[in-house]
């Protein structure tokens, strides 16, 4: 089989999208089982991959769908009921083809034995459900023996604690016992800590133990022999040296993930005690300090995993990102109203061309028919450049439909019930905006689940609902789209938030805050109030990427909460990426555009107030800041200078500059790498003239004067 085929490429293409309506499908399948048609779209979509996989010659994806189409067909028929059990069974069946679809997309025709073996349970969780041998089940293609049933080899470190005699714990018994389920190749005695013969105490444990060990049993098992010891001793567990290869090469095969931990954990390199524990020490690390230490070099560090697995994990984890926006950006579906109306414009823009060329060829033709001439072609050129970006504009209603599973997931895993009610899912924004958009939205949506919605007992105890409600809303404002994230939990507790940041040092004592503030404080990298590090959050580090994320977007992001009632995340965003409106100001011979939907208004700069950093706005005292200054511009200020008074999360602040040119739509260019860490500025545009203006970012900006300020502040009090 060719993979250079025109006709696979679709296949892969249409393929992705039937598993997000298979995922959908069953989810909607769980909402209303007795709805005929939600059964028969999803046996659609189901029947619809199975026969486009046996056009490729994919015998692997057609055994597998083969045994879902005919449960689906069971539930069809009425002869299988829909229970919260078959939703669980049937949604990683979802995770599992889209996996042998990415494989393919990749050039890989055949399965490995590892996705075999993955589909092999996955379908042997679905066979309770299936009545007997049920007619039209095929036996699904024999699995090849899992990984953890090898002989794989391991190194044990073991330091028992000096008091394991006195607490009962024979360490030879834990030898003796990873003998019956093992076999031990080689063991040394460690007695380092062994002290002269008259200093001994007979009840201490001074001895340790260097183990080569060869078992079938998962790593977590062995990990659980040790469990009685664990607290007093140091027990590490690691691959031996030639099993190292064989975990680089499983981490290569297994799904894609942006998360290190669930990588090394689905390998076997890593146990879920382990990451926690790391998880743990990552967070006590970053006390005090704005950086994190990376997870992987705590796990080496803690001799838990080797280097090269860390560095393998890594590089999938990068992967990762790197095939979901590939994926996101390979096709686009348009619109055929959309594309002819962009084709129409092009032919008169062409036709109009040509006219103005005319025109000014002809020397009879006064100044009025050239302007006339021109003022029709840049209509046109406005028309289409408007119609080529509304190509890429698609619902945001499509990001919002992969939370369904994601609340669905995670208030499982918590306990929780939690129902997911979505508006505005017709507002259009750009593609490339909803591509980066996913995961800052994934860290709100989980951060919700996780610290906002309380549990049934405690709802119930505070007479709410047990069943907790999340929100998901779109809608247009001006050139933006507004995405809100609300739930009806607890909401943000200030003081505690207050507390956190005045331990970490980001707040001096008894500073005066607003609540504006001091709800901006929980975005701070590494600031969280959870008590425990989860699986989930308590890290530190998901409310610091959504602003990182939405900042790089130019956009902002809004808290509102109420204790008791619930705590709202509103982001906002451009439409577009490409172009903005923008506010062209000069400041000696350079040229700065301000984002249009951040200026509120223009006032001249009174000539009292030249010497000083804030001014009398209409009773109103507002900072300002000179951009002369803050550019190191050259030159003497104009004459008379105006302010551009900007507004950011609620909060004014004047920009000083010397001349004010006026509205100018902006054609954005990004920086290259030279300008990578340029402050206040995220990205440039090319002028009429020639000239290069810088496009400012407000949000930095006016943070950064914050920041100045409560800096100077703090002096003057010292």
């Amino acid at each position: 089989m060719s993979f250079e085929d025109e006709s696979l490429d679709i296949f892969i293409t249409e393929a992705r999208e039937l598993v997000q309506d298979v995922e959908e499908g069953i989810l909607r399948l769980e909402e209303t089982p007795v709805e005929a048609e939600s059964v028969n779209s999803l046996f659609r979509a189901i029947h619809t991959l199975k026969g486009s996989s046996g056009l490729f010659g994919l015998d692997h994806m057609v055994q597998f769908t083969h045994v879902i189409e005919t449960l689906l067909d069971l539930v069809r028929q009425g002869e299988l009921s829909v229970t919260p059990d078959l939703v669980s069974a049937l949604l990683p069946c979802g995770d599992h083809i889209l996996s042998l679809v990415e494989a393919v997309a990749h050039g890989r025709a055949d399965a490995t034995p590892e996705e075999l073996s993955t589909g092999a349970v996955l379908l042997s969780r679905l066979e309770p459900f299936l009545p007997g041998n049920a007619p039209g089940t095929a036996a699904p293609a024999p699995a090849p023996e899992p990984l953890a049933d090898e002989e794989k080899a391991w190194h044990l470190g073991l330091r028992f604690g000096p008091d394991s005699l006195r607490n009962g714990m024979d360490p030879l018994a834990f030898i003796r016992y990873l003998s019956t389920v093992g076999t031990i190749t080689n063991l040394t005695v460690v007695s380092d800590d062994l002290p002269a013969l008259d200093e001994m105490d007979p009840e201490t444990c001074y001895l340790g133990f260097e183990v080569e060990y060869e078992t079938s049993v998962p790593k977590a098992d062995i990990e659980s022999v040790f469990e009685f010891v664990r607290e007093d001793s140091d027990i590490r567990i690691t691959p031996g040296d030639a099993q190292v290869d064989s975990y680089v090469r499983l981490i290569g095969t297994l799904p894609e993930s942006d998360r290190i931990g669930d990588i090394l954990i689905r390998s076997g390199a890593a146990t879920e005690r382990e990451i926690t524990d790391a998880m743990n020490l990552q967070q006590e690390r970053s006390r005090g300090s704005n950086t994190m230490v990376p997870l992987g070099e705590i796990l080496v560090e803690l001799n838990i995993v080797p280097r090269q697995v860390v560095d393998a994990a890594l590089r999938k984890q990068r992967r990762s990102g790197e095939t979901r926006a590939q994926q996101d950006t390979q096709t686009l579906r348009v619109d055929a109203a959309r594309l002819d109306r962009l084709i129409n414009l092009v032919g008169e823009l062409v036709i109009a061309q040509a006219s103005a060329g005319v025109v000014c060829l002809d020397e009879g033709n006064d100044r009025a028919g050239m302007a006339e001439a021109q003022s029709e072609v840049m209509r046109l050129v406005e028309e289409v450049r408007d119609s080529a970006l509304s190509l890429r504009m698609v619902p945001i209603g499509t990001t919002f439909r992969r939370f369904e599973r994601v609340v669905r997931d995670v208030s499982h895993e918590l306990g929780k019930e939690v129902g997911l009610i979505v508006t505005g899912g017709d507002a259009e924004v750009d593609k490339a905006l909803v591509e980066r958009i996913g995961d800052p939205l994934v860290h709100l949506v989980r951060n919700s689940l996780d610290h906002g919605i309380e549990s049934p007992a405690e709802r119930l105890r505070r007479g709410k609902p047990a069943r907790g409600t999340l929100r998901l809303n779109a809608f247009h404002d001006g050139g933006n789209i507004v995405i809100e994230v609300a739930d009806d939990g607890k909401g943000l507790d200030r003081d505690r938030i207050l507390e956190r940041a005045i331990e970490r040092g980001l707040v001096e004592p008894g500073a005066a805050l607003t609540d504006a503030e001091i709800y901006e404080l929980i975005f701070e990298p590494g600031f969280s109030t959870a008590a425990a590090v989860s699986n989930l959050s308590g890290r530190g580090v998901g409310m610091d990427v959504v602003r990182k994320n939405v900042t790089a977007l130019r956009g902002t992001i809004e808290v509102e909460t109420e204790v008791g009632v619930g705590t709202t995340m509103r982001l906002r965003l451009p439409l577009t990426l490409a172009i903005i409106d923008g506010f062209l100001v000069g400041v000696g011979s350079r040229f700065f555009i301000v984002p249009l939907d951040r200026v509120t208004e223009c006032v001249e700069l009174p000539v009292a107030e030249a010497g000083r950093n804030v001014m009398d706005l209409r009773g109103e005292v507002l900072p300002f800041i000179r951009l002369r200054s803050m550019f190191d511009i050259d030159g003497q200020p104009a004459r008379r200078q105006s302010v551009v008074v900007v507004e950011q999360s609620g909060q004014r602040t004047g920009l000083v500059v010397d001349a004010l040119m006026g509205e100018f739509q902006t054609v954005i260019k990004p920086l290259g790498p030279l300008f990578a860490r340029a402050k206040y500025i995220s990205g440039a545009t090319i002028l009429g003239n020639g000239e290069v203006a810088l496009i400012l970012d407000v949000g930095p900006l006016v943070a950064g004067q914050t920041e100045r300020e409560r800096a100077l502040h703090a002096d003057a009090v010292a």
